[in-house]
C-alpha cells in the first residue's frame, strides 16, 4: 500500500490530498500541518469570502497574469488544469459557485465553505490529517522517505506546551508548504530548507501583493482617502510595470489592488539597493494639456476664486492642500490673477507625483510571495522534482506568482490538484 505524504494543509495541500486519495483509493494519504488546524490562510482569503478564482486564469492569459522566472511553466501548467478545471473539482465536492464579472466566488460568499467541503471529502476519502506538526527533514531511504517532525502537545496535568519527536515513513512526499507570506498562518518558509536539503536551488523571495511605505510621505496627511489613480513601478529610472484602479492612502504609504499588482518589482529593487519609486497619476483619465484645459475651463472668469475651491469638484477635500502644496501653489490664492505657468505646474503635479518607496509592509502583511523553488527543477506536467525522485512541489513553494483576483489560489488548486495525482500513479 502506498503512503503519500503531504507536508502543507493550505490551499495546494488540500487539493493534492483529494486528488491522491481519489486516484489511489488503497493508498494511505496524510498532511501534516503545523498549525492547530488545516486551511487557516484559506478561511482568510478575500476578506473572508475566498474568491476561488478567475475566467482568466488558463494557459494562454498566464504571460499577462502570472509572475517568476519562467512564465511559460505557468502556462503549461495551467493549461492541463485551469479555470474551468477548478470549477469542476469544487462542483464535485458540492460546492455552488457564482461568478461576479471573471471572479468565482462560492455562492455562500464564505471561505468556510470552501474550506468544510474539502475536510468533507477528506474525511470521506479516509485521509489523516495531523496538525500541530512541524516537519523538521525528509530523508530519502531505501524504500521510500523519512520524515521527521516535532509535535506540539499540552501537559494535561500542568497545561503546559511540550515538545515531543514525530517520525513518518511515506513513498512520496508532496511539499506544499507555503511560501513566507502572512506566516501567522504557518508560511514561515520552512519549505523552502526542506527543498533545499532535497537538493533544489531557490530565488531570492520578497513580499507581493503588499502595501508600500513610503518616505517623507506627501499624502501622509490625508490617511483613509481613497482615489482613482494610476501607479508605475520606478526601478533605477525605469518603468516596469503600471497599474490604474482604487488607491488608498495611508499614513505610512499607499495601498489598494493597484499598489499591490506593482509591489514585487519595488520589493525586488529594494532587495537589490535600486532606487525605487512610484510615479502616482491622480488623473489617469486625462492627458497633461487635457487637465490644463479642465483647470482652465473651472477657473473661468470666477472671481474670488480660491485655489482650494478651483479643486474641490475634482479632489477629496483632505487631497486639495497636499496637491497644491507639491504644486508651489498657496491654498488662498486667487485663480483669477493666477499664471498660466502656475495652471501649468498644477497640472503636471495632478499627472505625476514621484513617491520614493522605503520598504514594503512585510511578509506579514503581504498576501503571496515572489519567489521559490526553481521551476526549470520541476516538471510541470507532473509538479515532480527533478533533483529528487518521488517528491512533488505545489502552490508558492514554486517561483511563480500571480496578480490579484483569484490567480494565487487557481495556482494552487492546479499545482496541488497536478502533484497529487501524478504522486498516486
Amino acid at each position: 500500500m502506498r503512503r503519500i505524504g503531504i507536508i502543507g494543509g493550505g490551499a495546494s495541500g488540500l487539493a493534492a490530498a483529494v486528488a491522491a486519495a481519489r486516484s489511489d483509493r488503497q493508498a494511505k494519504v496524510f498532511i501534516l500541518e503545523q498549525k492547530d488546524r488545516i486551511g487557516r490562510k484559506l478561511l482568510a482569503t478575500g476578506n473572508g469570502r475566498c474568491n476561488l478564482t478567475n475566467r482568466q486564469a488558463v494557459g494562454s492569459c498566464a504571460e499577462s497574469c502570472y509572475r517568476g522566472g519562467d512564465v511559460g511553466f505557468a502556462e503549461e501548467v495551467l493549461g492541463q488544469f485551469g479555470y474551468r478545471d477548478t470549477l469542476d473539482f469544487f462542483e464535485s465536492l458540492g460546492l455552488v459557485v457564482r461568478m461576479r464579472g471573471d471572479y468565482a466566488y462560492p455562492r455562500s460568499d464564505q471561505a468556510s465553505s470552501v474550506l468544510e467541503v474539502l475536510e468533507l471529502e477528506l474525511s470521506r476519502l479516509g485521509v489523516e490529517v495531523y496538525c500541530k506538526i512541524r516537519v523538521e527533514s525528509v530523508v530519502r531511504e531505501k524504500n521510500g522517505f523519512r520524515v521527521r517532525a516535532e509535535e506540539t502537545l499540552r501537559d494535561r496535568k500542568k497545561g503546559d506546551k511540550i515538545k515531543e519527536k514525530r517520525m513518518f515513513s511515506a513513498d512520496r512526499v508532496i511539499l506544499a508548504c507555503g511560501g513566507m507570506a502572512a506566516p501567522v498562518f504557518g508560511s514561515d518558509g520552512s519549505g523552502f530548507q526542506l527543498a533545499k536539503a532535497l537538493g533544489h536551488k531557490v530565488t531570492l523571495v520578497v513580499p507581493a501583493l503588499v502595501q508600500l511605505k513610503v518616505k517623507d510621505h506627501p499624502f501622509a496627511k490625508a490617511n483613509g482617502v481613497r482615489t482613482e489613480a494610476k501607479v508605475t513601478a520606478m526601478v533605477d529610472g525605469v518603468a516596469v510595470f503600471s497599474d490604474t484602479g482604487e488607491v488608498q492612502i495611508t499614513a505610512y504609504g499607499i495601498s489598494g489592488i493597484p499598489v499591490f499588482q506593482i509591489s514585487r518589482f519595488l520589493a525586488l529593487g529594494l532587495y537589490q539597493r535600486k532606487r525605487a519609486e512610484v510615479l502616482m497619476d491622480l488623473l489617469p483619465e486625462y492627458s497633461e494639456d487635457e487637465v490644463f484645459g479642465l483647470l482652465v475651463k473651472i477657473a473661468g472668469k470666477r472671481k474670488g476664486l480660491t485655489a482650494g475651491g478651483w479643486l474641490a469638484g475634482i479632489f477629496n477635500r483632505k487631497l486639495v492642500p497636499l496637491i497644491l502644496n507639491l504644486a508651489g501653489v498657496r491654498i488662498q490664492a486667487d485663480v483669477s490673477k493666477m499664471e498660466g505657468r502656475q495652471i501649468r505646474s498644477v497640472a503636471k503635479t495632478c499627472k505625476r507625483v514621484a513617491l520614493t518607496v522605503q520598504d514594503t509592509n512585510g511578509f506579514e502583511n503581504a498576501q503571496v510571495c515572489a519567489g521559490g523553488v526553481r521551476t526549470k527543477e520541476v516538471c510541470p506536467r507532473t509538479m515532480e522534482s527533478l533533483r529528487a525522485k518521488g517528491v512533488y512541489l505545489a502552490g508558492e513553494m514554486l517561483d511563480v506568482d500571480g496578480i490579484c483576483g483569484g490567480f494565487n489560489l487557481q495556482w494552487a488548486w492546479a499545482t496541488g490538484y497536478i502533484a497529487g495525482k501524478a504522486s498516486a500513479v
